[in-house]
């Protein structure tokens, strides 16, 4: 269970930062008035419609419907918990923290075996970083990386290193800072002598390539032999902190490039994600040495809409992404596909054709997922033969099949016919029988070539309730006697909107607990993202701060008299079933009830 921070240090830390500082880390921002504008970094979109507040200390996106504090924004856009936002804002602020129950506030979520295995990872990483580009031990690595075409910079990005020839070097040095050898060797780091029980290095004489977790925690390592040792890569075991078919490797630099482009490339491997970063493609990201499992999709999921997939050109590769590319599609993301000239990987093709080629003619001219699917059934096929052109045919026809708009079907369906001279109607009467055979599709099925959602301003007019509701909260958030004075005019009855409902009993349990009126604070106390969104949108109204006696009982009116219309329209339809049934008495009195009902009006 996490650990809890204090109320009075989560204000401190709240008052420490500037919203617009941190989040400028991440937006490119620019002020228009009292606030601050740019493009939001949770959805793609080409005109700003991201707000940030300074006065208020709230962000709010009218696209998407983003929107909260500066915890909200860490917790959503670096995928943190409140704890791990706390303690980066915190740090950023020069803040002690504390954490109750506990002497560090690094990793709070964690047990405390994999804090320290973390620890110990990260204690090695900067180490063996530090071996390899400021000591002569790692000289020899250090030339090696940089006739490779590896720069300073990304050697410095991705915090490569070099581990040092030595059987102990890590063993003396993690006994030495006080960590136990059981705790290391079951965090992959050394391993154990099965004659006498010693401890010898995992990782000696190779180029280091550090994992880290999607928070930025190292918790694996892959070793390059300098040499002709086998193997070629020696990579960490899996352990409790790294589990390969739930990491993404570097994932944590690229989420935020990926938000903003609302495009994923993903490779092979991390290889391949540092020499196309070293492209300019820094939405790069790689499976660990293993396929494209439903844990990597569903953290894809939450972040992208559409994934470029940027596999090796051998037969291997393009198994595995076309075995991706169908994965992927029936998730619902947008695919493309990235081939290059046979035989090469992205790593060889930027050291033959150049960093720009890859970015525009790989990367920038990939394929759409039914066109690299033409490409993936011609392959071992001799088309000049009969029964291998009429295989092909069958299969592609499959695929045209599955596709949702009519206009791609037809498309693809007159490049079968001119290719092959075939009657366009006699493989239009072919799909259909295909398409009769499967059966109708499902209503939801996700589309295999759909687009990243677009989001328009919303500006459509709200009923009178609806704002009647939203300003009240406004004020509501801004003076506690206001919002005693609405409990106390709406009598029992409750807002007409749920989630506007479901605020204000939040904001009364807030006030009862006696904490001072205070919008942004208001937004750590709600637990619901939606809520918080809700809120942020309200926040962003242009309102006067003071509202009149005469203001807030025209907008317990308007809540009221919506009711009072639904009783009405509910009375109405009564009384026209009491007449169905010439029960004429009943529907007087009915009629009396809906009169009375419109006088309150």
């Amino acid at each position: 269970m996490a650990e809890r921070i204090a109320e009075e240090k989560v204000n401190e830390i709240r008052q420490a930062v500037e919203i617009v500082d941190v989040i400028g880390d991440y937006v490119q921002l620019k002020k228009q008035g009292r606030n601050y504008f740019g493009l939001c970094p949770f959805h793609g979109e080409n005109s700003p419609s991201f707000s940030v507040s300074p006065e208020k200390q709230i962000y709010h996106c009218f696209g998407c419907g983003a929107g909260g504090n500066v915890f909200s924004f860490l917790m959503d856009i670096d995928g943190l918990s409140f704890q791990e936002a706390a303690v980066k804002l915190a740090d950023r602020s020069n803040i002690e923290l504390k954490l109750e129950g506990t002497a560090s506030g690094k990793n709070p979520q964690l047990p405390e075996g994999s804090k320290q295995m973390i620890e110990a990872h990260e204690l090695l990483r900067k180490f063996y970083h530090h071996l390899l580009v400021n000591t002569k031990e790692g000289q020899e690595a250090l030339e090696y990386l940089l006739n490779r075409g590896f720069t300073q910079d990304s050697i410095d990005t991705f915090q490569i290193g070099y581990s040092l020839p030595s059987w102990d070097f890590a063993v003396k040095l993690l006994e030495k800072r006080g960590f136990s050898l059981d705790l290391i060797s079951k965090a992959g780091l050394v391993i154990q002598r099965e004659n006498d029980g010693t401890y010898f290095d995992r990782f000696r004489n190779r180029i280091m390539f550090p994992i880290l977790d999607h928070q930025g925690n190292t918790i694996a390592f892959s070793g390059r032999a300098l040499g002709g040792e086998e193997p070629k890569y020696l990579n960490s075991p899996e352990t409790q902190i790294f589990n390969k078919s739930k990491i993404l490797y570097n994932f944590h630099l690229a989420r935020g490039v990926i938000r903003k482009q609302q495009q994923a490339v993903l490779f092979e491997g991390f290889a391949d994600v540092i020499s196309a970063n070293r492209a300019g493609v820094e939405n790069g990201v790689a499976t660990m040495g293993t396929s494209l499992t439903e844990e990597h999709i569903s953290l894809l999921k939450r972040n992208v809409q559409a994934v470029t997939i940027c596999y090796d050109s051998d037969r291997a590769g393009i198994e595995a992404a076309f075995r991706a590319s169908n994965m992927l599609s029936k998730a619902g993301f947008a695919i493309r596909v990235a081939t290059m000239p046979d035989g090469m990987d992205p790593d060889d093709f930027i050291k033959v054709h150049g960093e720009e080629k890859f970015r525009n003619d790989i990367i920038g001219s990939s394929a759409t997922l039914m066109a690299f699917k033409l490409i993936y059934y011609r392959r071992g096929k001799n088309l000049q033969n009969e029964g291998d052109r009429l295989q092909y045919i069958e299969e592609v026809l499959k695929e045209i099949s599955t596709l949702d708009k009519a206009v791609e079907k037809d498309l693809y369906l007159r490049q079968l016919a001119n290719e092959f001279s075939l009657s366009l109607d006699a493989l239009a009467q072919q799909l259909n029988q295909l398409v009769h055979a499967s059966g109708p599709k499902r209503q939801n099925q996700p589309r295999a070539e759909s687009k990243p959602v677009s989001y328009a301003r919303k500006s459509e007019l709200k009923p009178a309730y609806h704002t009647a509701e939203r300003r009240m909260i406004f004020h509501m958030m801004r003076d506690a006697d206001v919002a005693y004075k609405v409990q106390e005019m709406l009598a029992g009855s409750t807002l007409n909107i749920d989630e506007h409902q479901a605020i204000i009993t939040y904001l009364f349990a807030y006030y009862e607990k006696g904490h001072d009126p205070d919008p942004s604070a208001f937004l750590n106390y709600l637990l619901d993202n939606k809520l918080k969104r809700v809120v942020a949108d309200i926040e962003m109204m242009p309102l006067n701060e003071e509202i009149s006696d005469q203001e807030l009982s025209d907008y317990i009116k308007q809540v009221l008299n919506y009711q009072k219309m639904l009783k009405i329209k509910e009375k109405m339809a009564e009384q026209k079933q009491a007449e169905r049934q010439n029960d004429f008495l009943r529907a007087a009195a009915i009629a009396t009830e809906i009169i009375q009902l419109r006088k309150t009006l």
